[in-house]
């Protein structure tokens, strides 16, 4: 492989400082830039990737045009998705965008138009996609193990989004209550709130796990805390031509699933035609239930292995071997996940069942 540049535009979100981590553990790719308008929210990924000052932006234009990288990783709040990507589209470099896809529906298409116009290839990336147990899953799914998927389960958050930093550094409480006023992930306008942080999770993944199928109406409501103006939990019931399929996000979990599990368990539980099978976040087995073994039994996960252990690995692959995104990264099994999100969050609002958008 030749050495491929990266560089990560844009710190709103802390999962950039695990993305550039993949990028500077690649034994292939290496951080020739970081760019953020506020110099202080790159301060720790500086420091943890001992990037000198010539690598450090400020101009997200002279970070490119100075560094020339291959892959640029985004993480910009959630309603600025379409924004970042108009803005790095026209370079034509291949961009991997941190989830969710964007903010509505129409922006995510503006994306792909964005990106069809000069050829920069588009990737979402959902960290659960890189789950070991869910990876597990999908492959037994395919392998027919529980027949065809007719429902999906979805469950899944955190203690709340500003509860940990990057590498999932924890944060206290009492940094919690002070950022919380002003951090982005509670304005609507900004695209706060669980269900547009974490549904997008559910609906994607699920649709993967659908092979694509698409529901006919959804249905969605959303809790209203005192003085927030976004949401911290939303469960969402999609009806498909086959069946029913929830997906409930929550910020406000007991604990956070990498820590310890909380109650319900974060993950997927998917009902087939000849079985079930559950998937839950972290763990080293995948549960199936069948005729054969109704009781259940568990299937043991093995560690990925590279090019499919993180988006990086995966994204640099596919480049060097010119094959395309496929899975819940693509943009069309995004798209249909995001279609889902959009339905849902109009029906939240409206407080009425709708059709599927778009």
């Amino acid at each position: 492989m030749k050495r491929y540049r990266i560089v990560g535009i844009n710190f709103d979100h802390m999962h950039m400082g695990d993305n550039l981590r993949m990028a500077c553990e690649h034994p292939d790719a290496e951080i020739v830039g970081v760019c953020d308008e506020d110099p202080r929210r790159m301060a720790g990924a500086v420091q943890n990737f001992a990037l000198p000052d010539e690598r450090v932006f400020t101009d997200y234009r002279r970070c490119i045009e100075q560094t020339s990288p291959d892959l640029i990783l985004l993480c910009p709040a959630t309603a600025e998705h379409g924004l970042w990507t108009e803005r790095i589209a026209p370079y034509g470099i291949p961009i991997l965008m941190e989830k969710p896809f964007a903010a509505s529906l129409a922006e995510a298409d503006a994306m792909i138009a964005a990106c069809a116009v000069s050829g920069a290839g588009l990737a979402i990336n959902w960290p659960l996609a890189w789950y070991p147990c869910h990876r597990m899953a999908k492959q037994l799914v395919a392998d027919g193990v529980i027949g065809e998927v007719r429902e999906v389960h979805f469950y899944d958050g955190n203690r709340g989004p500003l509860w940990h930093r990057a590498d999932k550094v924890v944060v206290s409480a009492e940094e919690v209550a002070a950022e919380k006023p002003q951090s982005w992930f509670y304005r609507r306008a900004a695209g706060g709130g669980s269900l547009l942080d974490y549904l997008g999770y559910g609906t994607t993944l699920g649709t993967w796990f659908l092979d694509g199928r698409k529901p006919i109406e959804v249905t969605c409501t959303v809790d209203e805390p005192a003085g927030l103006e976004v949401d911290e939990h939303s469960v969402t019931v999609a009806r498909y031509a086959g069946g029913l399929s929830k997906f409930e996000t929550r910020w406000g979990t007991w604990t956070d699933p990498w820590d310890k599990q909380p109650q319900p368990k974060c993950g997927f539980v998917l009902v087939g035609s000849r079985g079930t099978l559950s998937s839950y976040d972290f763990e080293n087995r995948v549960r199936v239930q069948d005729a054969e073994t109704p009781a259940g039994r568990d299937v043991p996960v093995p560690p990925l292995t590279p090019p499919f252990q993180n988006p990086v690995q995966y994204l640099l692959h596919c480049l060097e071997n010119q094959s395309p995104i496929t899975g819940p990264l693509s943009p069309e099994i995004s798209r249909i996940g995001q279609q889902i999100v959009d339905t849902a969050y109009r029906s939240a609002r409206e407080k009425r069942t709708l059709a599927l958008i778009g």
